[in-house]
């Protein structure tokens, strides 16, 4: 199974996605994550908190869509924050989509601290709904089934 994450800038939350899950998920089972305007750099906060969270960060970049042109993903996932205002990006093709929206910790103003605690929260909750994710009984969902699913594990 191939999941594609897609945010704005490809430089914290869809990166943050792919690492963790690809940190967490059973052979098989692969992340990827791109753009739709990328930043061209990871966010170094964004390191640093995949760093604190002991997950690996090499091979990590921001790259556009069309990097993934020829990936035919199972399932994308945006990540941008409707809330906010964000546009989210558009992907066509078969695979199947959902929405798991997450506030951007890059772009809080406050201490360092105050900072790097929006960024482990961030780390926290994409944490929470991929164990979700990887808890779903995959041989028992039909298409609809596994869309309604990830509906509800962007609420967690």
């Amino acid at each position: 199974m191939k999941v594609l994450f897609l945010c704005t800038a490809n430089s914290c939350r869809s990166i943050l996605c792919e690492a963790l899950f690809n940190h967490l998920a059973p052979a098989g089972m692969r992340a990827f994550s791109a753009g739709s305007q990328p930043g061209g750099q990871v966010h170094p906060l964004t390191l640093e908190a995949l760093a604190r969270a002991g997950v690996a960060c090499d091979g990590l970049a921001s790259k556009s869509s069309e990097a993934h042109a020829a990936l035919q993903p199972d399932l994308v996932i945006t990540v941008c924050d409707r809330a906010a205002g964000e546009a989210c990006p558009v992907f066509f093709g078969p695979a199947i989509r959902a929405h798991w929206g997450l506030a951007d910790p890059s772009g809080l103003a406050g201490s360092d601290a105050q900072v790097a605690a929006a960024f482990d929260a961030t780390v926290a909750r994409i944490e929470t709904r991929i164990q979700a994710f990887l808890a779903l009984p995959f041989e028992r969902l039909d298409e609809a089934a596994l869309q309604a699913e990830l509906a509800r594990i962007g609420t967690l």
